[in-house]
């Protein structure tokens, strides 16, 4: 009877932690896509300023030489895979930082998951994004070379328009040009960026949640307006630490040249270019990270939330 007790116990343990982990898979695919819908054209200026930056003077002279060349299209090149992106990323980054929470809770011996510190929350985020960074990367990169292709095929032959391709058409080019290895090209830019600015995102969002929560409430009860503030805060804190690893990951992933040691093409850009061209770009990354963020975590939070609810009456 004892054994038997037992079994359903543990039944129900690895129920509740499959669930978990499927909520919260779900709730960032979900915060994933909101995250796109808003902020999509802003990041196509962000991609384009970084990869050439002496073709722009600022992000309003971008934002309007694409739509007078090529439209709302233009401006919303890449969406396809820029979704595909972000629900991949973080479909696997939020099912990760669950299990990472759990993990870092283990590890410092805090029975609760609810009771971790900002400081602790960001060390989960940084070793959830090591497993988001393996999806995000093939299908970021197909979203900057669409970004780009008005300037990669335009430079160099005249052309001041130049034909219209697919994700699938750029996906194939890398495969036959480069093999399945090219689809990993920038990877470890990636990296670089995503780890250290997850743990910037989590702290952020959480330390912005932790401040923000009234007294006797807990941080699931803050409301919507809060909860955006939050992810905006998080998304900026995101931004402004790895903003030059994003430059490089752009430039490493639009160009088909052999790549050069990460750090040697930081320093290189710093030397050639200033060490502001580093940050070429960052105006519509804060400009869309701000609501783009905060959309991203409303959505999460709340799907979380309703389907949770959902499971408990069942």
């Amino acid at each position: 009877m004892e054994s038997s007790s037992s079994a359903k116990l543990q039944n129900s343990n690895e129920r509740s932690k499959f669930r978990e982990a499927t909520v919260d898979l779900i709730a960032g695919s979900l915060g994933g896509a909101a995250n796109v819908f808003v902020g999509q054209s802003l990041d196509t200026v962000k991609v384009k300023m970084q990869t050439f930056p002496t073709l722009y003077n600022n992000m309003f002279s971008c934002f309007k030489t694409t739509f007078a060349k090529d439209g709302i299209r233009g401006l919303y090149a890449g969406t396809i895979p820029a979704l595909a992106a972000n629900i991949a990323e973080n479909s696997v980054l939020f099912a990760g930082y669950g299990v990472c929470q759990k993990a870092v809770a283990w590890a410092i011996d805090i029975p609760k998951v609810q009771d971790l510190s900002p400081l602790a929350n960001a060390s989960a985020g940084f070793f959830a994004a090591f497993f988001s960074s393996l999806t995000l990367c093939p299908t970021e990169l197909v979203k900057c070379r669409l970004q780009a292709h008005q300037e990669t095929q335009g430079l160099g032959n005249g052309k001041s328009k130049v034909r219209s391709v697919g994700p699938w058409v750029i996906t194939r080019e890398i495969i036959k040009n480069e093999g399945l290895k090219g689809m990993f090209r920038g990877l470890v830019p990636t990296f670089a960026r995503e780890m250290p600015g997850y743990f910037c995102f989590f702290g952020g969002y959480e330390l912005c949640r932790h401040l923000l929560t009234p007294p006797g409430k807990t941080k699931d009860e803050i409301g919507a307006i809060r909860t955006i503030i939050c992810g905006g805060v998080g998304g900026i804190s995101l931004w402004v630490a790895i903003f030059p690893f994003d430059v490089i990951k752009s430039r490493v992933q639009v160009s088909q040249a052999a790549s050069q040691p990460m750090m040697k093409m930081l320093f290189h850009i710093a030397r050639t270019e200033g060490v502001m061209a580093l940050y070429n770009g960052l105006g519509p990354t804060v400009i869309r990270t701000f609501p783009g963020t905060g959309a991203l975590f409303l959505a999460y939070e709340t799907s979380r939330k309703f389907m949770n609810e959902f499971c408990d009456k069942f």
